[in-house]
């Protein structure tokens, strides 16, 4: 009888140990029928304070210099968040083990947010450190199924190796950016990002023939879209913050409310073309679907820090010329990433004559917004223009 009394403890403790401390999912066991968890959407919000304190700068002066390097926090921020989501996606589990990771994510990356708005000064190198430790926690999960892979999945054994490696060079490049003076940490920074970008091009872009390495999925799909609602989210605290700032005059709220329109113009857009689609199951069309996203998401935050300004001067004669080229350059780029991710669709390929039109008429909206800024005005200021 103690013997069995005895025995309870330790199989309960034994049932914990393998619930809390699983080994990651192996490369290659998707679970199609997957959906997004309480957890994923509690991670994602997090992602919405870090690009609001990112974006501060932005909306408090608006110039060229500011945008430059909102682009580049902002290229981070997207990196980190991929990481993360396709983690989750593809090796994640309901269990201990993925969820203490994912809090330990969320601790370093509420860090990365208190500094995020002072990466131009004081603050960027504690940001360079705490983007480091985040990158170190990615690099130990990305490891593990590595080594995972290397008993249960071989043939993905040299991809996951070329993952943990950029892995392991970025996190150099950010602790050694942390010492160096500003604009030389930009400048690694911005290879960073444009690293990964480049990195994720060649390893989804599978030879023909072989079998993709990212099975895309309905979850991912939706991953993909809660972040893009995330970043519209920017829009509406834009025109909220600047008219909050502002005189309430009837200009002013007038200005306020068409603003709006900027962001219903990005929802409208992306959801009826791109957002809930499945990209084509070839890799090359899974990496142009996928780091399409970073401009589209870039351009949609960096226009919502614009309506600040755009709200601040709305009784000017004619918008300010950085906050004219911010807004419209905001607007061509997003349409133009759109198009790459709709001809990475699998309706697409299906619906031809259908979304060849499509790309054509979005694709002559960048020309409309750029002449707009040219004249100092707003996107959409023109008739016929794509806003």
């Amino acid at each position: 009888m103690t013997h069995q009394t005895d025995s309870v403890p330790s199989q309960t403790l034994a049932r914990f140990k393998r619930w809390f401390w699983r080994p990651p999912r192996a490369h290659g066991d998707t679970i199609l029928d997957r959906r997004v968890s309480p957890l994923e959407s509690l991670y994602d919000l997090v992602y919405a304070a870090v690009i609001s304190q990112a974006a501060l700068p932005l909306e408090q002066h608006v110039s060229a210099h500011q945008t430059v390097t909102f682009a580049i926090v902002f290229a981070l921020i997207w990196i980190a968040w991929t990481n993360g989501s396709l983690y989750l996606e593809l090796h994640g589990r309901e269990d201990g083990r993925t969820r203490a990771f994912v809090f330990v994510q969320m601790v370093i990356l509420a860090l990365v947010a208190v500094f995020a708005a002072t990466t131009a000064g004081d603050g960027g190198r504690a940001f360079a450190l705490a983007y480091a430790a985040f990158l170190a926690v990615m690099t130990w999960l990305w490891y593990a199924v590595q080594r995972q892979d290397r008993v249960e999945r071989p043939e993905f054994d040299v991809v996951t190796g070329r993952y943990v490696n950029g892995l392991l060079l970025s996190v150099a490049v950010m602790l050694v950016s942390a010492v160096l003076p500003v604009e030389p940490r930009l400048i690694a920074w911005a290879a960073v990002a444009v690293g990964w970008i480049v990195l994720v091009l060649l390893l989804l872009n599978n030879e023909a023939g072989k079998t993709p390495r990212i099975t895309p999925t309905e979850s991912l799909v939706e991953r993909f879209g809660l972040f893009t609602i995330i970043v519209l989210g920017e829009v509406v605290f834009g025109v909220v913050a600047g008219l909050s700032a502002a005189e309430h005059g009837r200009t002013t709220i007038a200005t306020g409310l068409i603003a709006l329109v900027v962001g219903f113009g990005f929802w409208w857009i992306y959801f009826d073309v791109v957002g809930g689609r499945l990209p084509n199951r070839d890799g090359r069309a899974v990496a142009n679907w996928m780091v399409s996203h970073c401009p589209i998401t870039l351009s949609i935050a960096a226009a919502g820090a614009g309506m600040i300004s755009l709200i601040e001067h709305a009784h000017d004669a004619r918008t300010p010329v950085s906050t004219a080229w911010l807004l419209t350059g905001a607007v061509a780029i997003g349409l133009l990433a759109m198009i790459v991710a709709a001809n990475a669709l699998d309706d697409a390929r299906r619906l031809a004559a259908a979304y060849r039109p499509l790309s054509v008429v979005m694709a002559g909206g960048p020309w409309r917004e750029w002449v707009s800024a040219g004249h100092g005005r707003p996107p959409g200021s023109w008739p016929c223009c794509s806003w």
